[in-house]
């Protein structure tokens, strides 16, 4: 039996919790072979307030399709708790997303993603995600993007020293 200190926990623990950050990165760059690896084949992503469901398989393509409706979008990950059991765990990530869809609607909204996990050859995957949404504004949003401001930053800049 694992104890909360011994080193395989501590371990796990560090790989779990980088899982959901993952899963924001890959959205926000829009790296969606990276998405997709984060999933076991069986896993299931849904997000029940929009009636979606993805199956592993179809998270690179799914995903890819429903980034591609948003002008921008934007999202935060905090972390949440994670109960390991063996090679399975639980755990949640607390989202703040925001962002403005191509047909003009727009929204802030704050979730939890009440994640499961399993222990595979390649890592800790998610086998499910589940988005709840905590709190939902639909009113436009006032700022955009900095290229719609007329502020863009080329990435030498980003990465001047």
């Amino acid at each position: 039996m694992q104890t909360p200190n011994d080193f395989r926990t501590l371990a796990d623990r560090v790989e779990i919790a980088a899982l959901p950050g993952e899963f924001t990165d890959a959205v926000m760059v829009r790296d969606f072979d990276r998405l997709a690896s984060l999933f076991t084949e069986d896993a299931v992503l849904s997000i029940p307030a929009a009636g979606i469901v993805v199956r592993g398989g179809d998270v690179r393509t799914r995903m890819r399709t429903m980034q591609d409706a948003w002008e921008y979008f934007i999202q935060h990950t905090h972390p949440g708790a994670i109960e390991i059991d063996g090679d399975t765990a639980t755990g949640r990530a607390h989202i703040c997303e925001l962002g403005k869809l191509k047909t003009g609607a727009a929204h802030v909204n704050y979730a939890i993603y009440h994640d499961t996990y399993r222990r595979t050859s390649d890592g800790w995957k998610f086998t499910e995600r589940v988005y709840e949404i905590r709190y939902l504004d639909s009113s436009p949003l006032a700022g955009g993007p900095l290229e719609a401001n007329g502020l863009a930053i080329t990435p030498e800049q980003l990465h001047a020293r």
